[in-house]
């Protein structure tokens, strides 16, 4: 099948997912009950004749908010997995093991203790703060590299992130048991959830998520190049210290904006990247869209599977993912190995 179709197919799966995902609940919903609430509401087509009250509200003021939040999560992880792993070249780099998320966490950890994530402006002061934190971890971690090794290797990068994302999450794990009153809250941050998310949190992620893709698929040629080595990039022109550090920061910048309405979700930006790329080859301007389509379906199936396994509690949904993402880790891991011991 040629990349056309493969991506026709996989937009399909995704639009599929996000139906599914509206309809299955409590109440079932009709897949064409949820397609005619949606052209009432785009086109003013107006909703058929028998079609129960309170479908429009279920879907448009409970489900759907949810759904497209979980699905623009789960792409902005992967694409950020995505250009992780090519710009530090090591298939098992991600924004998380970088301590991006862990450290928008801890931001978003504080708001909560200190209340005023309840206050005024507390849509916009969660995310901002875990913004911060997000940033603030990548550039502790990149000036610290450079302080420890000269080269800036990529080696070094990743081994500071992971004891950043170490140290970030002791730290909220501290703030939780101090904290009785906020420890259920910082610990659902921990495990993440997309429970009674409304449409802002989808306003603010969706222009962010666009941003940042744009910008990704403008350095595809450079993510490319990076795939060879830093030496064989640099060959072919690219600027390596600053492509580097700009794509870092966006990715830090997109997970950090993520995190602030989900909390910590792993493993999907090791997932996606690693699946796509075995369909649609290397080319980051075919794999950069096919990983936000697939991480994003990922991602709302692991939601739909997280709120109805055990009814009517719900699973954290980086319970779900971990479960997923855990053996895939050891899979590439060892997979890794064998091909470097041949």
């Amino acid at each position: 099948m040629k990349t056309r179709g493969k991506m026709a197919l996989l937009a399909a799966l995704a639009a599929a997912s996000i139906i599914a995902a509206t309809a299955v609940g409590s109440v079932p919903i009709p897949a064409g009950d949820i397609l005619a609430i949606l052209a009432d509401r785009l086109f003013g087509a107006g909703l058929p004749e028998g079609m129960s009250a309170v479908y429009p509200a279920m879907v448009m003021d409970m489900r759907l908010p949810r759904v497209l939040l979980a699905f623009l999560t789960g792409a902005a992880l992967a694409m950020s997995g995505t250009v992780m792993q090519s710009v530090l070249q090591n298939p098992l780099a991600s924004p998380f093991g970088l301590g991006v998320s862990s450290g928008a966490g801890l931001g978003a950890a504080i708001v909560i203790v200190t209340g005023l994530a309840a206050g005024p402006g507390r849509m916009f002061l969660l995310p901002a703060v875990s913004l911060a934190f997000g940033l603030g971890t990548v550039f502790l971690v990149l000036r610290a590299a450079k302080a420890i090794d000269r080269g800036y290797s990529n080696l070094t990068i990743i081994l500071i992130g992971m004891v950043a994302s170490l140290f970030f999450n002791a730290v909220m794990s501290m703030l939780a048991t101090a904290s009785p009153a906020y420890a259920q809250r910082i610990n659902l941050w921990l495990l993440g959830s997309f429970s009674m998310r409304e449409w802002s949190s989808v306003w603010v992620l969706l222009p962010v998520t666009a941003g940042c893709s744009l910008l990704f698929f403008r350095y595809g040629r450079e993510l490319d190049a990076m795939t060879f080595g830093e030496e064989q990039a640099q060959v072919l022109g690219v600027d390596m210290g600053r492509c580097k550090t700009l794509l870092i920061c966006a990715v830090a910048a997109l997970t950090a904006t993520a995190v602030s309405f989900t909390g910590v979700i792993g493993f999907v930006d090791l997932i996606a990247p690693h699946v796509v790329r075995r369909f649609f080859g290397a080319g980051h301007r075919k794999v950069l869209p096919a990983a936000a389509l697939f991480g994003g379906a990922f991602m709302v199936l692991c939601d739909l599977a997280a709120r109805t396994l055990i009814p009517p509690r719900e699973i954290p949904i980086g319970s779900i993912t971990a479960l997923l993402g855990a053996p895939f880790f050891l899979y590439i891991y060892f997979a890794g190995r064998r091909r470097r011991s041949k």
